[in-house]
């Protein structure tokens, strides 16, 4: 929509704990990791209804009820993994 490329990657990197992240700042304020139990769970989904002045309406999905909200890019790109790596439960 504004011109931007965003590649999301799925990966497994292992333990958590033995991980070194050096996120650009500028770009990242913080890295958190949520379960994927956490996300399944249908107490924690959500959606976010949003009007334009125009009067144009849309709705996203959210994620709720951990330490963070995760909503915008980062949640539609979350619902589209979830419906990829599990079909039957999301």
């Amino acid at each position: 929509q504004h011109g931007m490329t965003v590649a999301p990657v799925v990966a497994n990197l292992g333990p958590l704990e033995a991980l070194t992240l050096n996120p650009n700042p500028d770009e990242v304020e913080e890295v958190f990791t949520l379960p994927l139990a956490h996300l399944l769970h249908e107490e924690n989904q959500g959606y976010t209804h949003f009007r334009t002045a125009s009067g144009y309406g849309y709705t996203l999905p959210v994620f709720l009820n951990g330490p963070h909200k995760v909503w915008g890019l980062t949640a539609i790109i979350t619902e589209l993994t979830l419906e990829l790596l599990v079909p039957g439960r999301y």
